[in-house]
């Protein structure tokens, strides 16, 4: 993520990554989950914090599906069935189960049709967030596969040239194996910029960048400012002139794969709560797997190594800044801002369940 995403380290609390998962686990099981969901759910958290998604890890979800868990909307001992199905695919109803439960089973599943077929797809419908879309590509790789993980995201971005809210921000996630260099694991949402970083800039009381997002009649916000209280997201490109319609469109295609073809309508006609698509790609069933990841690691290699422009030290891509991370935070510590300890040391006391975070 960019510098000013992160927490800054004169006011960052370090907090080990086995007790904060943890913690959360502790949470969720207080709250009416099984151990074993659980620890599914808390481990799609966690995967975003140790890897650098501070946008999707306990920061700014936690909080949430202890309120929808509350309020009813996410069932925490859901029924998930599979509705229709053939040979390499099929549809799954959700039964309004936490997507970091059902997104993985959905997502294993995609993967026995896979190794079967040499590709699987799955669709999920009447589900939930599902976390960051890289956790549940990523479950390919241990497989030698390729993985693809992509939601019908909230409704919150508008059309180019449009003024209303009738596309998700729609995030999609794509893991590739390799041998030696970090694997590739794409995750993105279809907005220029994801939602949760809107309220991590919130946080740090940081302003808007341009093309981030509109002003309240919808116009395109092209300048830096402080972010208005009513306001649509913009897709990748921000305008026509610099390329929004390609955002939109693979918005577009987003919505169409999962909630429209796990039978959920799309846009504000959702019918469904959240929708997902996943895909497992058998790699041999389409080349020689050795040949395959010799050939992206010398891509991925070439591409780290390559000549920058002047003033930035090395080019990255997809992947190589989370692997990273995850080393780092793994040895170090999570960084997390005093507003989220202080939320956990509230819910904590509240559930009565035991404090392992830094006083």
């Amino acid at each position: 993520m960019l510098d000013q995403f992160h927490v800054p380290q004169d006011v960052a609390v370090y907090v080990d990554p086995d007790d904060m998962r943890s913690t959360v686990e502790d949470i969720f099981m207080a709250l009416g989950m099984s151990k074993g969901h659980a620890r599914q759910s808390s481990d799609v958290l966690l995967y975003a914090d140790i890897h650098g998604i501070d946008t999707h890890g306990v920061s700014n979800m936690l909080r949430v599906y202890v309120q929808q868990i509350r309020d009813g909307k996410i069932n925490v001992d859901p029924n998930w069935t599979i509705t229709r199905e053939a040979p390499a695919v099929c549809t799954i109803d959700s039964d309004r189960g936490h997507g970091g439960v059902v997104g993985p089973e959905a997502m294993k599943e995609a993967i026995e049709r896979g190794k079967k077929f040499g590709i699987g797809a799955v669709t999920v419908s009447n589900g939930g967030h599902f976390g960051a879309a890289a956790y549940t590509a990523a479950m390919a790789l241990e497989h030698d596969m390729i993985g693809i993980s992509m939601t019908a995201g909230g409704m919150a971005m508008a059309p180019t040239f449009g003024a209303e809210a009738l596309v998700g921000l729609n995030p999609i996630g794509i893991a590739v194996p390799s041998r030696n260099e970090a694997p590739y694991i794409f995750d993105a949402s279809m907005s220029a910029v994801a939602g949760n970083k809107v309220k991590l800039i919130q946080r740090l009381g940081r302003g808007t960048l341009p093309g981030w997002i509109t002003d309240p009649d919808g116009t395109p916000i092209m300048d830096e400012r402080e972010i208005p209280e009513e306001y649509l997201h913009l897709p990748v490109g921000a305008t026509r002139e610099i390329g929004s319609h390609k955002g939109f469109g693979l918005a577009m295609m987003i919505e169409l794969l999962t909630s429209t073809l796990s039978g959920g309508a799309a846009g504000p006609d959702r019918r469904a709560e959240q929708a997902h698509h996943f895909l497992a790609y058998r790699v041999d069933a389409f080349m020689d797997l050795d040949q395959f990841k010799d050939d992206v690691d010398a891509y991925l290699k070439r591409l780290r190594t390559s000549k920058t422009v002047p003033g930035e030290e090395r080019v990255y891509y997809a992947g190589l800044l989370e692997h990273e991370a995850a080393e780092k935070r793994s040895a170090e510590g999570i960084p997390y801002h005093p507003e989220v300890i202080g939320w956990f040391k509230e819910i904590i006391a509240e559930l009565d369940v035991p404090d392992r975070l830094p006083q």
